[in-house]
């Protein structure tokens, strides 16, 4: 049987295809597109994914396929989903409906419920869009096993970013009170054509079994969280007005002169709950 690591070494010995040896769709500006050509990049994260056959596996925007081929090697099938009707047509070119089942769609419009609740998600997200896509991604948490992607350096250190440091917000917070989430790859500029100015990095997204602010108070969660990085140099007293008086704050042993990003995802947890319990 091929295992990720078999294939990760035959792409280090140049035993995989060539990807500048193929005729390739032109990158598009719009759809925030980067392709990933360095080969030992790619069999890092193949690694790091650790695909083993029997998977139920589905990339996001495979684009050239650079991810895509390892995966389907490993795997035998895969599911990916790509908004680009050129790559989709690159890609029907390239597999067979056996290898691979594309789903010509947004993904950020796609439902990734269909599948059932072991799904494991991979992809090299485009920047434009990568905060919405996490978010919408996060409404899956109960079906998903794991997710693995490739994201501009920056959004993933502000993902995995610990209360009272700089990259800590509401982006910390938000995907913090569903996942477990750890940096596990660095990947230079130029591993991509066209070299994007950014860098980039791989996290990892386990799924938490339970989130820390139950599934009904998700939205009032995300209105208190919101507004308390809506101004992020003004204390709580001042961004959360709307919600809490001096005396809420007493009861929740908290420090009004205290700024959003000085609370742990338990803290902001604990102020819904508390909103919740006293305002229906």
């Amino acid at each position: 049987m091929i295992t990720s690591l078999h294939f990760a070494a035959a792409i280090t010995a140049g035993l995989s295809i060539c990807i500048d040896e193929i005729v390739k769709p032109i990158p598009r500006k719009r759809f925030g597109q980067n392709f990933l050509i360095d080969q030992q990049i790619i069999a890092a994260i193949i690694q790091a994914i650790r695909p083993t056959s029997g998977d139920l596996l589905v990339e996001i925007g495979p684009g050239l396929a650079a991810l895509t081929r390892p995966l389907q090697q490993v795997l035998g099938h895969l599911h990916v989903v790509e908004v680009d009707r050129d790559i989709v047509a690159h890609l029907h070119r390239e597999f067979t409906e056996e290898q691979l089942t594309i789903h010509s769609a947004d993904a950020l419009k796609f439902d990734f419920s269909q599948w059932g609740n072991r799904v494991r998600i991979v992809g090299n997200l485009p920047y434009n869009i990568s905060t919405p896509l996490l978010f919408h991604l996060g409404q899956f948490c109960m079906h998903i096993l794991d997710m693995h992607f490739m994201l501009q350096k920056e959004v993933v250190e502000r993902m995995v970013a610990m209360p009272s440091t700089p990259e800590y917000g509401r982006l910390s917070v938000m995907l913090q009170n569903r996942f477990e989430m750890e940096q596990i790859l660095l990947v230079p500029a130029d591993c991509f054509r066209p070299i994007p100015k950014v860098q980039s990095a791989i996290v990892r997204m386990l799924p938490l079994e339970h989130s820390v602010v139950p599934i009904e108070q998700t939205p009032l969660f995300s209105k208190v969280v919101t507004a308390a990085f809506s101004q992020r140099r003004k204390t709580l007293r001042n961004t959360l007005r709307g919600f809490l008086n001096g005396d809420d704050f007493r009861a929740l042993a908290l420090d009004a002169g205290l700024r959003a990003e000085n609370l742990s995802v338990a803290q902001f947890a604990a102020i819904t709950n508390y909103l919740k319990e006293n305002n229906g």
